[in-house]
């Protein structure tokens, strides 16, 4: 479905809500895959995170807010690479990238992608070793591929055929050889929202496979001899959760593996299946293990490996939203609530799609709770929605909260790890909120709040 240029679900009238949401019995109960593991209901029936009372949050940080728990996030980054422990786990840095994270996925054993060059320099500045870099993006830069270069990182995913001539020139004026991947267009729709389905001939990213420019490259790259090819890359989607597409998508691409070896009788070392694992924003999601991933994926790798009589490849994965998606939630205070006359209830919250585009953009589904008490109100069908001066700013279409949610309550949105800090914008000139990282009872700034100076200090008058 097409998100309505005005926003999600504009126009929509009613308040049955989607066949998939049913009524709580107890409006307070969280439902735990849609939460941190660290987050719990408090004594006073308040939200707490890592022991800390989300009350107590708000006031010393303000809302909105986006609260992490840094070690579900850690413990995140632990299962992946245990679910893969012969594989090079990459946490794809547009999820969400401060250096703190880097620093955290660091620690914990994991690779880094990143596509632009603040997100390369983010990366270098917390002290990622170049050499766990990867380099993806479809318009790279002489100066962001300089700097890749020149910096040592560890691979870079060749995107287009000047991508090719760019490079090739930086290595024969620097003496050295790139490592690179191949990014193949595979042909395969992830089962997912038309817009974040990134593998079908029709989009920006990469070689087409069946037009025969990705072999075409990859002769071309291993006759010059310049930059050393390593193996091929494909990314299928986003909020992926039948591994039917990887499977399509693997045989594809190690079909490409065993034409550039019949070829050039070369057997190229590594595959990278991209990343696209989804997580749960809703009762409706029902995501994948980590360790279900891996079996999954490695059945597939192994089956196509044996039916071209290849060598099984050293593989690559790049869970983003999967890490730190479920990590995080956002805290909001009520302004307004508003009773259209039985149609539906407005519940105006001091943020929106300035700090969650995606409701907006992707018409993606969420959910929230009353976070600074419990309630014995009945159930209320609500539209959480934001402050800007549009009516697509919608931050969850539908949800049941009490029904004497009243302005200054707390309401807590989970599942905003991943692209909503990274997406966040200044529309209407709302500065952006602080990631506040929250671990064994302690809280941390990790990124402040913006402020109004720091809008002025761009506007030069």
């Amino acid at each position: 479905m097409r998100a309505h240029e005005a926003g999600a679900l504009h126009g929509d009238i009613g308040n049955r809500g989607p066949a998939w949401l049913r009524t709580p019995v107890d409006v307070n109960f969280l439902v735990p895959h849609l939460w941190p593991r660290h987050v719990a209901r408090g004594e006073a029936g308040a939200l707490t995170v890592a022991g800390l009372d989300v009350r107590d949050l708000a006031a010393e940080f303000g809302t909105p807010a986006y609260v992490l728990d840094e070690d579900d996030l850690r413990g995140r980054c632990r299962e992946f690479r245990a679910a893969f422990p012969d594989a090079d786990v990459y946490y794809a840095g547009k999820a969400f990238l401060c250096r703190a994270v880097v620093r955290m996925i660091a620690e914990e054993g994991m690779f880094l992608d990143v596509c632009t060059g603040g997100e390369l320099a983010t990366a270098l500045s917390a002290g990622m070793p170049p050499e766990r870099l990867g380099f993806h993006g479809n318009n790279k830069s002489v100066a962001e591929l300089t700097r890749a270069v020149d910096a040592g990182v560890g691979r870079i995913i060749v995107d287009s055929s000047t991508e090719i001539d760019r490079l090739n020139a930086l290595a024969r004026e620097r003496g050295v050889r790139p490592r690179v991947l191949l990014r193949v267009t595979v042909g395969v729709e992830a089962h997912t929202h038309e817009f974040i389905a990134t593998a079908h001939e029709d989009q920006k990213f990469g070689f087409s496979l069946a037009g025969g420019a990705a072999a075409a490259a990859a002769f071309r790259i291993l006759d010059e001899d310049v930059l050393e090819l390593r193996g091929l890359h494909s990314h299928i989607g986003s909020q992926i959760f039948d591994a039917s597409g990887f499977e399509v998508s693997a045989r594809r691409v190690l079909a490409l593996q065993a034409q550039i070896r019949d070829a050039r009788g070369v057997e190229l070392p590594e595959l990278d299946l991209g990343g696209g694992f989804g997580i749960a924003y809703t009762t409706q999601d029902d995501p994948a293990s980590p360790h279900d991933l891996a079996k999954r994926l490695r059945k597939i790798v192994d089956g196509e490996c044996a039916a071209e009589n290849l060598a099984v490849p050293h593989l690559s994965v790049e869970p983003g939203r999967a890490v730190v998606g479920p990590a995080v939630f956002t805290l909001y205070q009520v302004g307004t609530v508003k009773e259209l006359d039985g149609l539906r209830t407005y519940v105006s919250v001091d943020g929106g799609m300035s700090d969650n585009i995606r409701t907006a953009l992707y018409d993606a589904s969420y959910s929230a709770t009353l976070a600074n008490r419990a309630s014995t109100a009945p159930p209320l069908l609500a539209r959480v929605v934001g402050k800007h001066c549009e009516s697509g700013d919608i931050v969850v279409k539908d949800e049941f909260l009490p029904a004497d949610v009243q302005p200054g309550d707390l309401v807590a949105v989970p599942g905003t790890g991943a692209y909503c800090r990274s997406m966040a914008s200044n529309y209407n000139h709302v500065p952006r909120p602080p990631v506040v990282a929250v671990r064994d009872g302690s809280a941390r700034v990790i990124v402040r709040r913006e402020t109004e100076d720091d809008l002025l200090a761009l506007d030069v008058g």
